[in-house]
């Protein structure tokens, strides 16, 4: 069962969760809040598996609250949901330590596709999203994209597999997918995940990515 806390400004927003995630058998919802600061305050003892978190709330926001709740050391993962700019506001949680962000356009399952992933240790950042990615974190990506493959040696400690994850990474996909073009268990990709992130000092999948594209393993498209 994951437990859900759902963090949004507007209480019929709040409702519409409640109800998809009390009708989904694995999922269920601990916790409503209505901005960051109350937010952070539910996380110390509901201690949810995944948080739904809203960006613009009033006083703390979505993004202030991301970072204090990453800084705290928590188990609990937040997936953003946002309805506005998504290049502003969501990387920005991003780099405040978001597992990963969602439009809420979006339709029930992808929304609970989205929770299950994070809630596995995954990050909901989907390949056509990479690119934009990218471009949010340009100032940290080199000028030359192309050419040959640059020797680092960080992929000395890697093994084929543990480099193949990467690149895999690097394109955007998800643990599932992964799984799906190595022919892998998902819990298996999980620890060629963690492993190759210990190994390249990368916090999360973001700074993965951005390290395969800087080393040519990945290459803009």
């Amino acid at each position: 069962m994951i437990s859900v806390l759902v963090v949004d400004s507007q209480p019929l927003q709040r409702l519409g969760f409640r109800v998809l995630l009390e009708c989904t058998p694995d999922t269920e919802i601990v916790g409503e809040a209505g901005n960051g600061a109350e937010a952070i305050r539910q996380i110390t003892h509901l201690r949810p598996d995944v948080v739904l978190m809203d960006i613009r709330m009033p006083g703390v926001d979505g993004i202030e609250a991301t970072r204090r709740i990453v800084a705290g050391g928590g188990r609990s993962r937040i997936l953003v949901l946002t309805t506005f700019d998504v290049e502003r506001y969501a990387f920005a949680a991003l780099r405040a330590g978001a597992s990963g962000f969602l439009l809420k356009d979006i339709g029930p399952e992808e929304l609970l596709a989205g929770i299950r992933a994070v809630a596995a240790g995954d990050a909901v950042i989907a390949p056509a999203a990479t690119r934009r990615l990218l471009d949010a974190f340009a100032d940290r990506l080199d000028d030359d994209l192309c050419g040959p493959v640059r020797k680092d040696p960080r992929l000395s400690f890697l093994t084929h597999r543990e480099r193949e994850v990467l690149v895999a990474i690097g394109q955007g996909l998800t643990n599932g997918e992964i799984a799906q073009r190595f022919t892998l268990a998902e819990s298996t990709v999980k620890t060629h995940v963690g492993r190759v992130l210990a190994k390249i000092g990368a916090r999360d999948r973001i700074q993965a990515v951005i390290l395969a594209y800087n080393l040519r393993l990945t290459r803009p498209v």
